[in-house]
């Protein structure tokens, strides 16, 4: 199958443009940025069809390509590992990936360094599809590592901009945080398992007996879980995630939808015979995943920026994902991790083209009136609103409506889970409809549209008309495919109790079936469950996205003056979610103040000014006080070295005499 191909072409890709782009021309650079991209989704989609071909005795597919890395009895190869999981992955990544790199050209038509846009670009999608390929977790670790690298240099692209530059140093600091935990992890799996490949791993924990589960892989499990929290922006690492608005919004699509953010979630599905034996691990996981879920969802019923409304959308929606992991539905995980790739990359390329339209404006406040002006980008932004809150049939309403079945009736899931995941789908469908309605209804509340000259490095303003225009034609391809997907892309996982026969979670089953033994999860749901029909269920969660969207329409569009007044009346409330529960101020005064001070007056002034320096300048001035001295002794005058000469010889002779009588 030449797996290698599909990592290899992107970074091809970012090789020429990086090494040459600034000798090409914008048509190069951009026939170069899009055609190895493109050619990666292509042999993704020629793989997928030779997959379906194979055998199930065939099924993973692995391809070694040489040793890579040996130390005693421990070996990693340079393999890749084709299986349902990777495949379902590799085509996300590709495809989505590939229309944000569409739209990039449009968007980023008048921006400096835009030829080092497209090889970061590139650089980021071949470190990705290293990951979810690795068949190891020492290559997944090297992919995991490059998107944090990829991530920086596309975060802070915008490098003359003090903010943009502190975002990126942001994401890679709280990103090196998690990626501690799971380096221990891989150490621990060295240590008591001897390999990190997924194949002897996985068939090695679930030959442990039971009872010597309960500590290693609870440890395990848990250090995975923190470096799924850093990279997939769960409690307490999300910090770093709306900060990375500050990189251009393709870059925001590209992260916050398929790619950076969902590798945690991919770990974790991964490393489901681990996670399935540590039951204790598993529960900490849905906790995490259902706290992230409502804690960013009522964050972002206040943001005024599109962008960060959108990001901590982006929190809560992972938090959705982990939750199914936590309560062992990873298919279900897995399924809403493929449908948020497709209405978030609408959203955050629809958002972009609201911005373009406006010249760079991103405040909610001066919007307004939009659907007139860009008719295209209002339609296409209305069906991912639609899908990512809930509403039927669209892809959303599926793949959120089987995670909330699974948290109530999995055997490791419960009432709690479900209501608080029903919760956060109401504020989804509120503040994802009061950016519908303040961006594209009402009177238009911004400054009139002026003249920009094109933008300089560190700028993301566009060149545009005195007038708002909508965005050109290979913006907007992307936004109508995107659509298509976010409506239509979902019903692969219609369910069996709507007369579906949920064919995703059938194509995901022999990965998640491939390690359970008779105690651990069951393959099914139990006869005797005692959770409430799944139709039931759905009703409740259809009525709560009705209920947020009816919210959104009353404060939002009929009765504009009650948000004033509510936020008046509930003002600390309302300042506290503004604020973000004030969670930077506090970590920068646990933790960063802490640390910059005692790096500063410790480190620094004390250890190596004081310490280091001190020695040696300590040093050289005894040296030179000692060559004062010893200087002075060549004085030139012949008397004198013949009185020297003479101390010397009764000195050895009194020494000589002292031994003899002794």
């Amino acid at each position: 199958m030449n797996l290698w191909l599909i990592p290899l072409l992107p970074m091809a890709g970012a090789v020429v443009n990086g090494l040459l782009g600034r000798r090409f021309s914008k048509n190069v650079v951009t026939a170069i940025g899009l055609a190895f991209p493109g050619a990666a989704m292509l042999w993704a989609w020629k793989v997928a069809l030779q997959f379906a071909s194979l055998p199930a005795t065939a099924i993973p597919h692995v391809e070694n390509h040489g040793a890579w890395l040996r130390a005693g009895d421990f070996a990693a190869n340079y393999g890749l590992y084709l299986d349902q999981l990777s495949l379902l992955m590799a085509l996300i990544v590709t495809g989505v990936g590939f229309l944000i790199h569409v739209y990039s050209v449009g968007y980023m038509a008048h921006e400096g360094g835009y030829y080092r846009f497209f090889s970061y670009m590139n650089l980021f999608m071949f470190f990705m599809l290293t990951l979810v390929l690795a068949n190891n977790y020492l290559l997944m670790f090297v992919g995991w590592e490059g998107v944090g690298l990829a991530s920086y240099l596309l975060i802070g692209f915008f490098f003359l901009r003090d903010s943009a530059a502190a975002a990126g140093k942001k994401a890679f600091i709280v990103n090196r945080i998690g990626d501690f935990g799971f380096l221990i992890a891989l150490f621990l799996l060295i240590k008591n398992f001897g390999t990190l490949d997924f194949a002897a791993v996985f068939e090695k924990a679930s030959a442990l007996p039971q009872e010597a589960t309960t500590g290693l892989l609870t440890i395990i499990g848990l250090l995975l879980l923190v470096g799924a929290c850093g990279k997939s922006a769960q409690l307490p690492l999300y910090v770093w995630l709306p900060d990375a608005m500050e990189g251009p919004t393709p870059v925001s699509a590209l992260i916050h939808a398929a790619t950076m953010v969902t590798a945690g979630v991919y770990m974790i599905a991964r490393s489901h015979a681990i996670f399935d034996r540590a039951p204790i691990a598993l529960t900490v996981v849905a906790i995490i995943g259902c706290a992230t879920a409502l804690y960013a969802a009522t964050i972002g019923t206040v943001q005024h920026d599109i962008k960060r409304v959108l990001a901590y959308s982006t929190i809560s929606q992972l938090g959705y994902m982990v939750l199914a992991c936590g309560v062992a539905a990873y298919s279900a995980g897995m399924f809403h991790l493929m449908t948020h790739a497709f209405f978030k990359a609408l959203l955050f390329l629809a958002a972009g083209s609201v911005i373009h339209a406006l010249g760079g404006e991103q405040d909610m406040r001066k919007m307004g009136g939009l659907r007139q002006h860009i008719p295209g980008t209002f339609w296409t932004m209305t069906v991912a609103t639609f899908a990512i809150a809930g509403i039927f049939p669209l892809s959303g309403f599926f793949s959120k409506d089987e995670i909330l079945y699974r948290s109530w009736a999995s055997p490791f899931g419960s009432w709690g889970f479900w209501a608080v995941g029903v919760f956060s789908a109401f504020l989804t469908a509120f503040y994802m409809f009061r950016l519908w309605f303040l961006t594209f209804f009402g009177e238009f509340r911004g400054e009139p549209a002026v003249h920009h000259e094109p933008e300089r490095a560190g700028q993301e303003h566009h060149a545009q008309s005195h007038r708002i225009h909508e965005s050109p034609r290979v913006m907007l391809i992307p936004l109508v495919i995107l659509a298509v997907l976010s409506f239509a892309g979902g019903w692969i996982g219609w369910p069996q109790a709507l007369g579906g026969s949920h064919h995703f979670e059938h194509f995901l089953a022999p990965v998640f079936e491939e390690h359970v033994t008779s105690h651990e999860v069951p393959a099914a749901l139990p006869a005797e469950s005692h959770a409430p029909s799944e139709i039931a269920l759905t009703l409740a969660a259809t009525g709560a996205a009705l209920l947020g969207i009816a919210l959104g329409w009353l404060l939002y569009y009929k009765r504009r003056d009650l948000p004033a007044k509510l936020r008046e009346r509930f003002q600390g409330a309302y300042t506290t979610l503004e604020n973000k529960y004030y969670v930077d101020e506090i970590y920068a005064w646990l933790f960063v103040k802490p640390i910059v001070e005692g790096s500063r007056n410790i480190l620094w002034r004390v250890v190596d000014a004081g310490a280091i320096d001190g020695t040696i300048n300590e040093t050289a001035e005894a040296a030179r006080d000692v060559s004062n001295v010893v200087r002075r002794m060549q004085s030139g005058n012949i008397r004198s070295y013949a009185g020297w000469v003479a101390l010397g010889g009764a000195a050895v002779v009194a020494y000589m005499v002292w031994l003899g009588v002794r």
